[in-house]
């Protein structure tokens, strides 16, 4: 199975998401996207992909969302993609691309509904268990 994480090596939740692929036995193509941004194309089609609202996409924690006041209605989808092609690091990760679909995988665990396999039980970083039965995915 090919899957494809946009990813940020400095964020734990991408960090165990990346883990918890691996530990299904996929080398996942790992895109580090603040160093190799999505082409407007395709984040606009990631978007699409996950079935998600542009603003749902959007980090606001350690970004300049609120600086740009962003959480203003008045920005149109078509501007807030154009504000995450300028910072980057307003794109939320990590976001996971498998032949089952896409998703902005927070928490972590949500990439189990992607995954080829039954991972069992993975243990996060801050010691947190995760089970692939488990009810919270």
């Amino acid at each position: 199975m090919n899957i494809t994480i946009y990813h940020n090596p400095k964020c734990g939740t991408s960090r165990n998401t990346l883990e918890m692929i691996r530990k299904a036995g996929v080398e996942p193509a790992v895109i580090e996207y603040l160093k190799t941004p999505p082409s407007r194309e395709e984040l606009v089609d990631l978007i699409s992909k996950m079935n998600i609202p542009v603003r749902e996409l959007l980090r606001q924690k350690g970004t300049p969302f609120d600086d740009l006041g962003l959480g203003d209605d008045k920005w149109s989808d078509d501007q807030l993609v154009d504000f995450m092609m300028e910072h980057p690091i307003l794109i939320n990760r990590p976001v996971v691309v498998s032949e089952k679909g896409a998703r902005l995988c927070r928490p972590s665990e949500k990439v189990l509904d992607l995954l080829p396999e039954d991972i069992g039980s993975f243990t996060k970083e801050d010691g947190e268990i995760v089970s692939s039965g488990s009810s919270n995915v």
